[in-house]
C-alpha cells in the first residue's frame, strides 16, 4: 500500500481538536472523511502532533496509506475538493516509504503563538490571536523564558490530564518579540522542542504574560518551574492565537528528491 506524507493547514475553532471524536468534528475526522470519498476505508491517518480544540496548523504534517498509487498533486487537490467547506487544506503531499510515520519519524516541532494587546475586542483576527487589554514587556518575559531552555522536568507546565510517560522535555528555543501586526501590536512566541508536553506551551504562555504585565519577576519562572507542582503554573492561556507552524524531519519529504528518503 502506498503511503503518502500530508501537509495541512487548518482553522481549529470549528474542531474538537485533531483527534477523531464519536460525536464531535475533529480535523483527523475531516480527512478521514474526504479519504473515504477516493477510495474505500475505514481509513486511519497518523499526525505529527495532536492539538487540542481551537489550535491552528499552518505545517502539520499527517501519513495515509492507499490501495492506488496516486500522483502526490492529484491527491493533494482531490482532498481538498472533498474537504471543502471545512477550513482545512492539504499544501501538499508527497509519496514516503512505507517506514516514514509523521509522529515518530519526526525530530523538531515549532509553534507560534500570537498575542493582540489591545483594549478594543478582535474582530478580524477573532479566535486567532489571544487579545490581552494591556502593555506587555518583551524583554521581561524573554528573560524569564531563558529559565525553561534546556532539558527540564516541566511537571509546573503540562496537564494534569498529560498522557506522556515522562515530564522531562528538551526546549531548544524560545523567541520572543513585539511585532506590528494587521490589527495592532503583538506579542508573538516562537517555541521549538523535539516534542511537546500536553498544554506545555499555553501553560509557558500564560506564565509569561505575567511576567510581561509585571506580576511576576522573571526569576518567578525558574522557582515555578523547579517546584514541579502544576499548582506554581501561571494561568493557562487560551487557544487562540497558537499555530503549529513546523514539523522537521531528517529529510523534508516536501521537497524534492527520491521517494522515500
Amino acid at each position: 500500500m502506498p503511503r503518502y506524507a500530508l501537509l495541512v493547514e487548518y482553522d481549529g475553532r470549528p474542531f474538537a481538536g485533531w483527534q477523531r471524536q464519536a460525536e464531535l468534528p475533529s480535523v483527523q475526522g475531516a480527512i478521514e472523511t474526504a479519504l473515504g470519498a477516493l477510495e474505500p476505508g475505514p481509513h486511519t491517518i497518523a499526525a505529527a502532533g495532536r492539538t487540542d480544540a481551537g489550535v491552528h496548523a499552518r505545517g502539520q504534517v499527517a501519513h495515509c496509506d492507499l490501495q492506488k498509487d496516486w500522483p502526490p498533486f492529484r491527491l493533494s487537490e482531490a482532498l481538498n475538493h472533498h474537504l471543502r467547506p471545512a477550513p482545512v487544506a492539504i499544501r501538499a503531499a508527497a509519496r514516503v516509504d512505507d517506514t516514514w510515520h509523521a509522529r515518530f519519524s519526526a525530530r523538531q516541532r515549532r509553534y507560534l503563538f500570537r498575542l493582540l494587546m489591545r483594549r478594543a475586542p478582535a474582530t478580524l483576527e477573532d479566535g486567532q490571536v489571544w487579545r490581552v487589554r494591556h502593555s506587555l514587556d518583551p524583554a521581561a518575559m524573554q528573560a524569564g523564558a531563558e529559565y525553561l531552555i534546556g532539558q527540564h522536568d516541566f511537571t509546573t507546565f503540562r496537564s494534569t490530564q498529560c498522557q506522556a510517560r515522562s515530564p522531562v522535555k528538551t526546549m531548544d528555543r524560545i523567541e520572543i518579540h513585539q511585532v506590528s501586526g494587521p490589527a495592532g501590536p503583538e506579542i508573538r512566541f516562537d517555541l521549538t522542542a523535539r516534542s511537546f508536553l500536553h498544554n506545555q506551551v499555553r501553560s509557558i504562555v500564560g506564565t509569561l504574560e505575567r511576567v510581561g504585565a509585571g506580576a511576576w519577576e522573571p526569576h518567578d519562572v525558574e522557582r515555578a518551574l523547579k517546584a514541579r507542582d502544576r499548582a506554581a503554573c501561571g494561568p493557562v492561556c487560551p487557544p487562540d492565537g497558537l499555530y503549529l507552524m513546523h514539523v522537521g524531519y531528517p529529510r523534508d519529504p516536501f521537497e524534492p528528491g527520491p521517494p522515500g528518503q
